[in-house]
C-alpha cells in the first residue's frame, strides 16, 4: 500500500467522512468550502485525481465526485482512524444487555440486538467452531413416565438439552444409574470425541441400555451439531435503510438470502482468514460479502475463546464509532461469561 503525504491524508480522510454522511460523491468544490486545506480548489481537484490513480478513491461517473475505494477504507481504518469515546448511552445499553441471561445462547441474543439497535447495522455473533470443546457436565432428568430430559453444559459456557423418550416403567434409581454412566463416559471429554463415541452401556442391565442408547443417539447429534458452531443476528432491517442498497434492492435481497440461508456469513465473521479485525469489501473470499464490511473482535471464557461478536454493513460505514463499540462490547461480553463459567 502506497504511503500518502498530510495533505493527501487529510483530504482521504474528509471524503470518507463527508461520503459516510451523505452516501453521495464527494467533489472538490463542496471539499474546498467545508475544509480549510491551506490550497486552492484546482488543488484539491488535482489530489482527488491522484487519490483516484493510487486506487483510494473511485469515480462513479466521469463527472461525478469522488467515492472511497475498499483499499482507501483500509488505509483510514489502519492509519488515520480517531476512536470515538463510547457514549454513555451506548456504553449503558450493552453493559444492561451483556448482563442478561445465564446461558451463552440467550446472552448472545440480548447483545446482539442491542449492538444492532445502538449502530443501526447488523449484528452478528458465533459460537467458536470447536471440536475440542470440553462438555463441563451431563446430566438426564426424569420429565415424566415417557420422557426426559439430556442437558449438556460446555466449558465455554453454552448449554444445550434434548427431550428424548425413554423406557416404560424406569425408576429414579435407573436414571442416577444413566447419569453415573454419563459422568464416567461423557464429562471431560471433547465434542470431536462425543461426535465418533459409541455408546459405553450400562453391562447388562436392558431398561438401561435402551435409555443410554437414546441419550447417546441425541448426545452424538449435539456434538456434531455444535461443532459446527452457531451464529445469531439481529438487525437485518436495518439493511434496508442504507441508502447504497435502497438503490439496489435486489443486490440487498441477493445478500440477504445468502447471509441467512448458508455459511457465508458465519465464515466472514468467525472463520476469516485475516488476522485483522475489520474486513473492507474486497478483502472478503465470498462474493456476497464484497459490498460490506464486517468489524469484529473475539469474546473469552477465561483464557478460552468462546467465540466472536461484531457489526456487519455497507462499506461506508461509521468505523470510528463501530470498532471502539465492537471491543468494548467483546470485553463486556469476557467479563460476564468468565464470572458465570470461567
Amino acid at each position: 500500500m502506497a504511503e500518502l503525504d498530510t495533505r493527501k491524508q487529510t483530504i482521504l480522510r474528509a471524503v470518507i467522512v463527508e461520503y459516510v454522511d451523505t452516501a453521495e460523491p464527494i467533489g472538490s468544490e463542496m471539499l474546498s468550502r467545508k475544509y480549510e486545506f491551506g490550497v486552492k480548489s484546482a488543488t484539491v481537484r488535482n489530489e482527488l485525481a491522484e487519490l483516484t490513480e493510487l486506487g483510494f478513491l473511485e469515480q462513479p461517473h466521469t463527472s461525478a465526485g469522488r467515492i472511497p475505494s475498499d483499499l482507501g477504507y483500509r488505509y483510514y481504518v489502519d492509519r488515520l482512524i480517531v476512536h470515538r469515546e463510547l457514549e454513555d448511552a451506548s456504553r449503558n445499553r450493552m453493559k444492561e444487555a451483556v448482563g442478561e441471561g445465564d446461558a451463552l445462547r440467550a446472552l448472545l441474543a440480548d447483545t446482539v440486538k442491542a449492538l444492532s439497535r445502538v449502530t443501526r447495522l447488523l449484528g452478528v455473533a458465533t459460537t467458536i467452531r470447536d471440536t475440542q470443546l470440553v462438555v463441563r457436565n451431563a446430566v438426564v432428568s426424569a420429565l415424566g413416565p415417557k420422557q426426559a430430559l439430556v442437558v449438556l453444559v460446555l466449558n465455554n459456557g453454552h448449554i444445550e438439552n434434548r427431550m428424548i423418550e425413554v423406557p416404560v416403567g424406569l425408576s429414579l434409581d435407573d436414571i442416577g444409574l444413566a447419569n453415573d454412566r454419563l459422568a464416567t463416559s461423557v464429562v471431560g471429554k471433547s465434542l470431536g470425541t462425543l461426535s465418533r463415541a459409541k455408546n459405553p452401556g450400562s453391562g447388562g442391565n436392558a431398561a438401561i441400555d435402551k435409555l443410554l442408547g437414546s441419550i447417546w443417539a441425541h448426545i452424538r447429534t449435539m456434538a456434531r451439531e455444535m461443532t459446527r458452531g452457531t451464529i445469531i443476528t439481529e438487525g437485518e432491517e436495518f439493511m434496508f435503510g442504507q441508502p447504497e442498497f435502497q438503490r439496489n434492492l435486489g443486490l440487498l435481497s441477493a445478500i440477504l438470502n445468502d447471509l441467512t440461508e448458508s455459511d457465508v456469513l458465519y465464515e466472514a465473521v468467525a472463520n476469516a482468514q485475516d488476522p485483522q479485525t475489520v474486513t473492507i469489501g474486497r478483502e472478503h473470499q465470498h462474493e456476497t460479502m464484497r459490498n460490506m464490511s464486517v468489524v469484529r473482535q473475539t469474546f473469552f471464557v477465561g483464557e478460552n475463546e468462546a467465540g466472536v461478536v461484531g457489526i456487519v454493513g455497507p462499506t461506508r460505514m461509521l468505523y470510528d464509532r463501530g470498532i471502539p463499540l465492537v471491543d468494548y462490547t467483546a470485553r463486556a461480553l469476557s467479563q460476564s461469561l468468565t464470572r458465570l463459567w470461567g
